[in-house]
């Protein structure tokens, strides 16, 4: 554990200049007595530290001073630190090993890529509002490797972006946009961007084409994007992919319905004990595969190609394992 920190304390020096012995103790959630120890026993095992004494003061490193992680690139380190902003770390009670993990990952990186990297938890969310607990709905979308590369080349390097985009019911037009940030919710990917000043939400999947420009982004320095999500999500999905469904299911099941749906609208009891429940799904898959799930334990109710989607899947399924 104490090697774990003293690591931990090069790192925040080595990132962040001459820091106070207070500063550090926060930090490393220790007292301050422990730091000094630990910069006495970094001292003694030939680590460059030195002490500056005065209101301003603090410890700090000699320059050129670096740890190393051979053999990682730009695009892996920025993989890790995307998996490490996942919030499942706190659940699993791995919230102090992943923040000293991201710092070594961090300082890894060439001095070109740092800045670009330190900004990764600002640029990308993953999941917001779901525990890596959660059911899953559906397998990932498959976007092309290179729409994706270009999307988030710009969203981090702050430069506008043009894309070629299919809105619901549109014929794809091209676009520049000045990109803010991207965002996973049930492995669906959305580009959060501005257009002449407008707030945009874009869905990955329906990006058919994406060009990186050189042209500087207008976007603020800083952004919440778990909020900005929260602004901006329920109206986009509200855009016309929404499935609203009544369907009847065993009471023990109703937990994994409301724990999937976007919203629940009514609910009662029928009378043979079954709950009745009219919910609304992301769209179509996300519906089909709700209910899917449940099995005999749920009936869908309408919409009528609903039923009929279930009822086909479940006879080609019946006919391949006929005896």
């Amino acid at each position: 554990m104490r090697a774990d920190r003293l690591v931990s304390l090069v790192l925040l020096l080595r990132q962040r200049g001459r820091l106070s012995a207070a500063t550090l103790a926060r930090e490393l959630e220790v007292s301050t007595r422990t730091v000094l120890r630990d910069v006495e026993a970094l001292s003694a095992a030939g680590v460059p530290v030195y002490a500056e004494r005065g209101r301003h003061g603090g410890f700090g490193l000699l320059p050129g001073f670096r740890t190393e992680l051979t053999g990682l690139t730009e695009d892996e380190a920025l993989a890790l630190l995307v998996a490490g902003s996942r919030r499942g770390a706190q659940a699993f009670g791995l919230g102090s090993a992943l923040a000293s993990a991201m710092l070594k990952v961090v300082d890894a990186l060439p001095d070109s890529q740092r800045d670009a990297a330190t900004g990764v938890a600002q640029r990308l969310l993953v999941d917001p509002d779901t525990d890596l607990l959660a059911r899953r709905v559906a397998a990932a979308e498959e976007i092309p490797e290179t729409i994706l590369t270009e999307v988030r080349r710009a969203v981090l390097a702050g430069h506008k972006l043009r894309i070629r985009y299919a809105a619901v019911g549109g014929s794809p037009e091209w676009r520049t946009v000045d990109p803010v940030g991207l965002v996973t919710v049930r492995e669906q990917g959305y580009l959060l961007a501005t257009r002449s000043g407008a707030d945009r939400t874009y869905r990955l999947s329906r990006i058919l084409a994406a060009e990186e420009l050189t042209e500087p982004a207008h976007r603020p320095d800083t952004v919440d994007l778990d909020r900005a999500w929260r602004e901006r999500g329920t109206r986009f999905r509200a855009g016309g992919d929404l499935v609203t469904v009544l369907l009847r299911v065993a009471p023990r099941r109703r937990d994994d319905v409301v724990g999937t749906a976007l919203a629940v609208h009514t609910e009662q009891s029928d009378p043979d004990g079954r709950l009745r429940l009219e919910v609304t799904f992301q769209d179509a898959r996300h519906a089909q595969w709700a209910l899917w799930q449940l099995a005999a334990d749920a009936e869908a109710l309408t919409p009528q190609w609903l039923r009929d989607s279930l009822h086909e899947r479940a006879a080609t399924i019946a006919a391949a394992y006929a005896p």
